[in-house]
């Protein structure tokens, strides 16, 4: 009877307490839960946000564009060779020029004008050209006006920014023409592969030109 009593006349908790507890009580889980949601949102906004950043590809120049440097010289690519090598050189320029961005190739034989000087046409075909293959062959080395156009290349740009491109085919490394040797050259082995590598070097250059172009325009 007597623990009874004391059971009725216990003192209530005050309505402070009662506040503090009801809130912590109702308030903690609620809490966690709007923290965890809050951080699923952040973390969900986080992976959206890297996933939007590394699913987006940088976009390339568009060189085709009407007014893209491109344009301002009469060819993409001049092809340096020997006589010896026109079949060859005639299955490399239908692959350029078959492309979707349509390579313009100048080789002499073609696009040379009828009457005028061999060497006015090969100084005119190396500057209105942004880049140059050098197909090094055997029959490369022993015409002197490959080296010719070779020299002129090298004046036009003497520093390697990928305008000049030497194809070695059928020549030993070790014959690779010194004035050369300060650029990376393609061996061709598999003409497919080759081909591929020759396109995929015009067209960076050709992007990275672009590049250069708007970034001076800003």
């Amino acid at each position: 009877a007597g623990w009874f009593r004391r059971l009725l006349h216990k003192p209530k908790p005050s309505s402070v307490e009662s506040l503090k507890s009801s809130h912590s009580a109702s308030s903690s889980p609620s809490s966690s839960s709007s923290s965890s949601s809050a951080k699923s949102s952040t973390s969900s906004g986080m992976s959206l946000a890297t996933s939007s950043i590394s699913l987006s590809p940088v976009s390339a120049p568009d060189i085709s564009a009407s007014d893209s440097p491109r344009w301002d010289k009469s060819y993409d690519v001049c092809i340096c060779h020997s006589e010896e090598d026109v079949q060859l050189v005639e299955e490399l320029v239908s692959y350029l020029e078959g492309q979707p961005e349509s390579f313009r190739c100048f080789i002499q034989l073609r696009d040379a004008v009828a009457g005028s000087a061999v060497v006015t046409e090969l100084c005119d075909a190396v500057h209105n050209s942004h880049c140059w293959v050098m197909l090094i062959t055997p029959g490369f080395l022993q015409d002197p006006w490959c080296r010719y156009q070779m020299h002129q290349a090298l004046a036009e740009a003497p520093m390697a920014n990928g305008r000049t491109i030497p194809v070695l085919k059928d020549v030993d490394r070790k014959d690779y023409p010194r004035e050369l040797r300060n650029i990376y050259y393609i061996y061709m082995a598999l003409k497919e592969k080759s081909f591929r590598q020759i396109r995929d070097t015009v067209m960076r250059y050709l992007q990275e030109l672009c590049r250069s172009s708007t970034k001076r325009m800003e």
